[in-house]
């Protein structure tokens, strides 16, 4: 198959790396070029032939790029960076903060209506791929009640809330589901509706033995990240940080049940198992962006969210292929 999607990459952290590496194992995307606001040179890709330009470079690559994929934070880059490169290219994004997703969306909205591009905002697992399969189960059982369960996963923000305590050399913490939750979610007896007491914060710390005490209790008393939820702190060293907690492992659960009679319960479930979080969420960045090119060159333009974009857009195959092979 020829490869006619011409793509960037914008930032080039472990998203524009998981991009990268997403993008060579398609049949039908080309990588144009990786596009940073550090100096190229000191850019070492995981490609020896993928080439690294400046960001400011981008505005002279309208005509050789398709679609840009953006693999910014979502605290302080996309909120700005999605909005003023949809100016000139289709985008895709991971914007992750949920309850700010509508201001997103119509920030890039307007501007892609203005420019004739599409800008698919919000996809990963979650959001994305887990907000389909919330939609999907309560358009199927109305009568219902959906959980979301994330983890076993290590968790960037909170790892570097525990790393930000006087005393910690490094750590990392885990999210973790409680298994009674699950169980109760999955048998329709109805988990706990408050995520903190459907999940516990498992901590590996690294610290110097006289401080532990006290960073135990920091911890377990942080606001708004470990005070109310059920928390475990654990003392490593570093090589057992460094051998038994160096991926980036994540994963969860969409679990809806619902009655669709008096004597029948009825569950769906979806879930992931990740290695790599960050390769994974890129390997999702990359097809919505092949859905932000096909979409497009329909004449379609706006931002949209997975809930907008068919199956068919997803995929480098014929509709006809697609309903033979795996319908």
């Amino acid at each position: 198959m020829k490869k006619n999607i011409r793509v960037g990459i914008v930032g080039y952290g472990n998203l524009g790396r998981g991009a990268e590496r997403a993008i060579k194992q398609t049949n039908d995307m080309e990588l144009v070029g990786v596009f940073t606001r550090r100096e190229p040179t000191t850019i070492s890709p995981v490609e020896n032939d993928t080439k690294v330009y400046h960001f400011d470079e981008m505005n002279s690559f309208q005509d050789q790029i398709d679609v840009m994929v953006l693999c910014g934070g979502s605290a302080n880059d996309l909120p700005k960076m999605s909005p003023e490169i949809v100016k000139q290219f289709n985008i895709v994004d991971s914007f992750d903060n949920h309850s700010k997703i509508p201001e997103h969306l119509e920030h890039v909205d307007f501007v892609a209506k203005q420019s004739g591009k599409v800008g698919v905002i919000s996809v990963g697992w979650d959001p994305g791929l887990f907000s389909m399969n919330r939609l999907l189960g309560e358009s199927i059982l109305p009568q219902g009640e959906t959980y979301t369960f994330w983890g076993e996963g290590l968790s960037q923000g909170h790892s570097e809330a525990v790393r930000r305590v006087e005393g910690v050399k490094n750590a990392v913490q885990y999210t973790v589901p409680i298994e009674s939750e699950l169980n109760k979610a999955r048998t329709g007896l109805g988990a706990n509706s408050n995520p903190a007491n459907r999940h516990k914060r498992v901590c590996y710390v690294v610290a110097d033995k006289q401080d532990e005490e006290r960073i135990e209790k920091e911890i377990k008393t942080m606001p708004h990240y470990f005070e109310d939820y059920e928390t475990e702190v654990y003392f490593i060293s570093d090589d057992e940080l460094a051998k038994n907690h160096s991926k980036m492992r994540h994963g969860g659960f969409v679990i809806h049940s619902g009655e669709t009679s008096v004597d029948h319960n009825q569950a769906l479930e979806f879930s992931v198992t990740l290695d790599s979080n960050p390769e994974f969420t890129a390997s999702v960045l990359v097809a919505y962006a092949r859905a932000a090119y096909k979409l497009n060159q329909t004449g379609d333009k706006g931002a949209k969210t997975a809930f907008d974009i068919p199956y068919t857009a997803l995929t480098p195959k014929s509709r006809e292929d697609i309903i033979r092979e795996l319908l």
